[in-house]
């Protein structure tokens, strides 16, 4: 009897990517040149863009979509002709920095509902380990009315998709993937290497590849808490951060992580599903929550210091105009999820600053719709303090003059949050992380 593999490849059967954002959109187009996909979202809109071969998303080109055999579809009936499925929507936090299972309950829902005997069901969404067995198979299990391991198979594949990055991409990174038997995980692995060169890495089991997923952002953001609270240290002390990391890094085995903000939907998110689910098991995570805390703090921060900065100047806050440029979670993005810039301008206008925000990536409309402020068209000539809080490309060569250019008088303060103007700033007051 043939392997759901060996249909695939044969083109027998089609896989489906369920949720089209920077995740699903990239497997679905990489896997859509080697077999036949189906890539749905509930968003009717997005799915008319890609089928016009634009990304709603902002990271791929029209040329991404050439060649590959791929039908986009928010239709539901659609996607009954497929037999393997790939669940990459989101796993946001809610109000309270809780796990919010909604848009993963619901795409369990809907491949539920077109689920067959024989099918396979592998999850891509960041999760606690345990999720994917607990919470999203029952769901399959109650809308298809088929019974987990003896009707289908379920993986987990954790996402490790970089948006931004144009050298680590999904092809080039190692895959970990498992299965709830050795059949199904061999199977899964197997169909992944179809489309990741570097390689699929078989974890023991799901609930090893949903831990792995987690703790590779949870140690980033531990890693990032430790270098923000040593710029708080050695601000106080009157040491350059970046002075100070240039020195200790010339050790081989230092770790090279810089300060700043820690937003977007991976690394400011995923550690408070671990800490959720570690209180689930009566243990309360001390050096996890002790990260997320400084560093969902490091936006008040900038936004206090430049503050301090303008009065010690002589500068009324309240009368004071500042101009942030990026609002992106990161650099060289669209993408506004969680960003923490927001922190920085709430601050500043709990001073009574003036705010205006320029970015060259953000969409305005959108940025009006979650935050409640928009993106101003162009800076003025009439600024006290400039914080640079993203680094995107458009700024990386910008001169002490232009900065000058945009300043009400020579007693301006360029706040640069990454150190990228480090050295360059010799007039206008500078300070960075």
């Amino acid at each position: 009897m043939k392997s759901i593999y060996d249909k695939l490849v044969d083109k027998e059967v089609t896989l489906a990517v369920i949720g089209l954002g920077y995740v699903g959109l990239p497997i679905a187009l990489e896997f859509a040149r080697k077999i036949k996909v189906i890539g749905f979202d509930i968003n009717a809109k997005r799915v008319d863009l890609m089928k016009n071969n634009i990304d709603p998303s902002n990271e791929l080109e029209a040329s991404d979509f050439e060649g590959c055999d791929i039908n986009f579809t928010a239709n539901l009936d659609d996607l009954k002709e497929a037999s393997f499925y790939i669940v990459a929507v989101p796993t946001p936090i809610d109000d309270s920095k809780l796990p919010d299972l909604r848009p993963l309950l619901g795409a369990s829902g809907t491949v539920g509902k077109v689920l067959s005997k024989g099918d396979y069901v592998v999850f891509e969404s960041t999760v606690y380990p345990g999720c994917t067995e607990e919470d999203c198979i029952p769901v399959l299990e109650a809308e298809s009315g088929l019974k987990f391991r003896d009707d289908f198979m379920v993986g987990y594949s954790p996402e490790r998709i970089n948006p931004g990055d144009k050298v680590n991409t999904l092809a080039s990174i190692v895959k970990v993937s498992s299965g709830c038997c050795e059949e199904s995980a061999e199977n899964i692995a197997k169909t992944y290497e179809l489309v990741v060169t570097a390689g699929v890495h078989r974890a023991a089991s799901i609930k090893v590849a949903e831990a792995a997923k987690i703790i590779e952002n949870t140690q980033r953001d531990v890693n990032i808490a430790l270098i923000n609270e040593l710029s708080i240290i050695f601000g106080k002390l009157g040491i350059n951060t970046y002075d100070v990391l240039e020195a200790a890094g010339t050790k081989w085995n230092f770790l090279n992580f810089r300060p700043g903000l820690v937003g977007g939907h991976c690394i400011g998110v995923d550690p408070y599903y671990l800490t959720h689910k570690a209180k689930q098991v009566g243990y309360h995570a001390k050096i996890i929550n002790s990260g997320r805390y400084v560093n969902d703090s490091m936006g008040f921060y900038v936004g206090k210091q430049t503050v301090k900065k303008m009065i010690g100047h002589g500068k009324n806050p309240m009368e004071a105009r500042v101009l942030i440029m990026g609002a992106t979670f990161k650099e060289d993005v669209s993408d506004i999820r969680n960003s923490k810039v927001v922190d920085v301008i709430k601050e500043l206008e709990s001073f009574a600053c003036t705010v205006d925000v320029i970015d060259p990536h953000a969409d305005s409309a959108e940025v009006q719709e979650e935050y409640g402020f928009s993106i101003a068209p162009k800076s003025t000539d009439d600024y006290d303090a400039i914080i640079v809080a993203v680094n995107h490309q458009e700024y990386s060569n910008l001169s002490e003059n232009d900065f000058k250019s945009m300043m009400k008088d020579d007693k301006g303060i360029v706040v640069d949050l990454k150190g990228i103007y480090k050295g360059k700033i010799k007039d206008l007051d500078y300070w960075s992380l």
